[in-house]
């Protein structure tokens, strides 16, 4: 559909150097390149079997409900300390 030849894109090169910079351009593309590499990892961890990760994450859960369970009772105390 679309033909681009290599002059097409020497064309295309030129102009986004123009507008970017090439330090900036570089950045760009090791942030681009950063961010496939997360993205890869991401999917290779959820590939992985949940059932090691399971009982970590849950007892990390219930700790934060704890711990704002805990924050909410302060907060009702202190207001009605202060009244």
């Amino acid at each position: 559909m679309f033909g681009f030849g290599m002059q097409e894109l020497l064309v295309i090169l030129a102009i986004v150097l123009l507008i970017f910079g090439p330090k900036r351009l570089k950045n760009i593309g090791a942030d681009l390149g950063n961010a496939i590499k997360g993205f890869r990892s991401a999917v290779a961890d959820e590939d992985k079997p949940a059932d090691a990760s399971a009982p970590g994450a849950a007892k990390v859960i219930n700790d934060d409900v704890e711990t704002a369970a805990n924050s909410a009772g302060a907060k009702e105390a202190e207001q009605e300390n202060k009244t």
